[in-house]
């Protein structure tokens, strides 16, 4: 089991470290102080390879949310609650709500948590998985948002490529109209830039890192996963869920937090060093986690 999650894991510290070493070795050639400027390929990232990532997802699959009204509830139930239970953390270390919260909250549903649920319960398991992978990034584009700026009107969300992407996509699944294929090919090429730049993106400003941010990021790592699983083991009685959803609100509530919340750190200026450490120890601990979602869920 250590093994098969060893081999999810590794390719994503691969990239981040290979950010890592890039800044590092810019840094010492051509002394540039406080690394590389990724402003312009968050940017990029944000409005067209993530959307086009969503769109190639969710268009490629048939979703029937009500057959999983209740994993999607639990789902829910979990972000908003280690929402809570992380902004009375982020009060009592003294650090600010906007850059604890989020991360705390937002998980790596989709990189990491969509082949995890397939490779743990097979792949009649990935209609659920797409579910809360969908709930876990509405919730990140449009609550996650408004954390980080108060003054978004969420009406005007809809707007935003990556929203915009994604209700496109259920569209086009509801109407049960087919994308033409070299069309959908070229958007999924597109798409599949997004995580590598998501994460080289991050190991370029973790090369800057200070040990006091390292403190936050040690706290998350640990607060993230246990809020999670706590939740998700209290809503599985909660919503009456049983078996294979019941382990997989499990493993969902263990996952790391979302390489996305740097993105969102970077792009509104939230204190985006601190938001790195919490990613890449988080993503570092899900190595001790994970394995332990799937010790209680697994027969």
């Amino acid at each position: 089991m250590v093994l098969r999650i060893l081999a999810i894991v590794f390719p994503i510290f691969a990239i981040v470290a290979a950010g890592w070493g890039y800044a590092r070795y810019r840094q010492t050639k051509g002394g540039i102080v406080g690394g590389i400027d990724m402003a312009f390929a968050n940017q990029l990232n944000m409005d067209v390879f993530v959307p086009a990532l969503v769109f190639a997802a969710l268009s490629a699959k048939s979703f029937d949310l009500a057959a999983y009204d209740r994993l999607a509830l639990g789902a829910l139930g979990v972000i908003l609650g280690s929402g809570l239970l992380a902004w009375g953390l982020a009060r009592a270390l003294g650090e600010q709500p906007k850059t604890f919260v989020p991360p705390m909250m937002f998980v790596n549903a989709g990189n990491m948590g969509l082949p995890l649920m397939v490779l743990a319960f097979g792949e009649a398991a990935l209609p659920a998985a797409v579910v809360l992978f969908f709930v876990e990034n509405t919730l990140h584009y449009t609550l996650g948002t408004w954390l980080l700026d108060h003054h978004a009107r969420l009406g005007n969300l809809w707007r935003v490529p990556v929203t915009f992407a994604a209700l496109a996509a259920l569209t086009f699944n509801l109407a049960g109209i087919e994308v033409w294929p070299p069309l959908y090919t070229s958007i999924k090429l597109l798409g599949e830039v997004a995580v590598p730049l998501l994460l080289f993106s991050l190991g370029v400003r973790l090369a800057v890192s200070t040990l006091s941010d390292l403190r936050v990021g040690l706290i998350g790592a640990v607060a993230c996963p246990l809020m999670g699983m706590v939740l998700a083991w209290g809503l599985t009685f909660v919503f009456g869920l049983e078996g294979r959803d019941a382990a997989m609100l499990l493993v969902f509530g263990a996952l790391p937090p979302a390489v996305l919340n740097f993105v969102f750190a970077e792009r509104y200026r939230q204190e985006p060093v601190k938001v790195a450490s919490m990613v890449m120890i988080g993503n570092l601990a899900a190595l001790i986690f994970v394995p332990i979602a799937l010790a209680l869920t697994l027969k």
